[in-house]
């Protein structure tokens, strides 16, 4: 996919998620230019892979079988440094 496919169904997700008043995190927002100006402080969210998951499973066709999802978590039981009740 290119990069100007996954820009346009993150800004479509976008406004999916706000026309039905789903809050979504600061770093959903930051271009891959402010994900690499992020320190050490973000980790946890590169660890856990938090963020955006956008495929079209190899058929070159999101349209007729593409997923876009945002994964979101309150800690990881499997990472000792990030368990949270």
């Amino acid at each position: 996919m290119k990069r100007s496919e996954i820009n346009r169904i993150i800004q479509e997700g976008i406004q999916f998620l706000k026309e039905y008043k789903f809050i979504l995190p600061p770093f959903a927002y930051w271009s891959p230019k402010e994900w690499s100006s992020k320190g050490k402080e973000y980790d946890e969210i590169r660890d856990n892979q938090l963020g955006w998951d956008i495929t079209d499973f190899g058929s070159d066709d999101f349209t007729k079988q593409g997923l876009f999802l945002f994964t979101l978590r309150n800690g990881n039981q499997n990472m000792d440094i990030y368990t949270k009740p």
